[in-house]
């Protein structure tokens, strides 16, 4: 016989009946677990009971829920499949991230929608966990597990939404675990090996490889620079990152001070200090093009091995997974902060120079005062010294 159970962690009557192979199972009715609505949704377990009884038919048994749910609370259903749902989340989405996160969600729910070609166009209670798990795995053969893991998230958080929304019971993807991730191989520069990058770089990339490391700030900050972001009366380098939107204010090295002293500035205060990379950035809508530029670079210095060609790699082309290096342009980040400490610079006074992801340790950093930092930067080394 059908009967209702309160389930830990939800508001709903639960409907629990027998199927015609005589296994449970259970439902959610969708209406609040009050005394007041236990008679409709005992009704409701009686009818999915009976439905299954009499062997209905899938587009019998949608029926009949759609039935049930129009005469308990006014309205059909939610229902949509795979497909259409996505495209409504990314088109929601696209108002409300900004737009190198946007395209990170398109790109994986897209991937996800069409490597399941055989849930697409279902409705999306449809989408079970070995789908998503299988999704997840597939991503993993064919780039890393740190990629797989940052698309199986997505995906966890269109269908978490999916469930809200009233679509689906439950969130198949909250039950795929991440996939193990191998230790990071990335280090920091050595400063021979720096001295080997600026003197095979072109002019915008010894300009950029300077900035990265005596300022610690990331490729695309350090791309899109403009002239009235430095201040050589000052010496000093303002502008405010993009990833964490933190105000930065770094005394430049003696090093980049020569630097800027010895290249033509522009008349127009906002014109790109690097015009070659701001065009990639904004053609890309990210730095994908000019880390491979980077990486290209690594190699001419041979810190790094050249990639295969697609018919090299196999076939595998540009979705497959990548040769790693152990330095990247992130690595300068890395390595600036191991100079100033090693230079004996405070840690606090380090943090604040290279700025920091965490709101909260951001905060705890804020009161450093400028001449600290100056003094810090001044004992970074020059690489560009004979």
């Amino acid at each position: 016989m059908a009967s209702l159970r309160k389930k830990f962690g939800s508001a709903y009557w639960w409907a629990c009946f027998y199927r015609e192979d005589g296994a449970r199972g259970q439902r959610s009715t969708r209406l609040i677990a009050t005394q007041a609505n236990r008679k409709a949704a005992q009704r409701m377990a009686d009818d999915l009971e009976d439905a299954h009884q009499k062997k209905y038919t899938e587009a019998q048994m949608r029926r009949i829920l759609n039935d049930l749910n129009e005469r308990l609370v006014s309205q059909p259903l939610a229902s949509a499949t795979l497909k259409i749902y996505a495209a409504q989340w990314l088109a929601r989405k696209n108002g409300e991230v900004g737009g190198l996160t946007y395209l990170a969600y398109k790109s994986a729910v897209n991937e996800f929608v069409e490597d399941t070609p055989g849930k697409a166009n279902l409705a999306l209670q449809y989408v079970n966990t070995a789908d998503v798990a299988a999704f997840r795995d597939r991503s993993a053969a064919k780039a890393s597990a740190k990629t797989a893991n940052n698309k199986l998230k997505i995906v966890r958080t269109m269908l978490q939404t999916a469930w809200r929304d009233g679509f689906i019971i439950e969130n198949p993807a909250a039950k795929v675990s991440t996939l193990r991730t191998e230790d990071s191989v990335r280090r920091p520069f050595t400063l021979a090996e720096l001295k080997k990058l600026v003197g095979v770089a072109t002019s915008e990339w010894r300009g950029m490889v300077l900035i990265g490391l005596y300022t610690g700030q990331r490729l695309k900050d350090v791309a899109t620079l403009r002239w009235n972001n430095v201040d050589l009366a000052q010496n000093e380098i303002a502008l405010t990152t993009s990833k964490t939107k933190r105000r930065q204010i770094i005394p430049l090295a003696k090093t980049l001070q020569n630097y800027f002293t010895g290249i033509s500035a522009s008349d127009n205060p906002h014109a790109p200090i690097f015009p070659k990379a701001l065009a990639l950035v904004r053609k890309d809508g990210g730095v994908s093009r000019l880390s491979q530029q980077f990486y290209e670079l690594l190699v001419t210095a041979g810190l790094a091995t050249a990639r295969l060609g697609k018919d090299e790699a196999k076939g595998v082309g540009r979705k497959g997974p990548r040769q790693r290096s152990e330095v990247t342009f992130h690595s300068l980040r890395h390595t600036a902060t191991s100079l100033l400490k090693n230079a004996g610079v405070s840690e606090t006074v380090a943090r604040d120079i290279i700025g920091h992801d965490s709101e909260e340790v951001s905060r705890q950093y804020t009161h450093v005062d400028h001449e600290s930092k100056r003094a810090a930067v001044e004992k970074l080394p020059d690489i560009l010294a004979t």
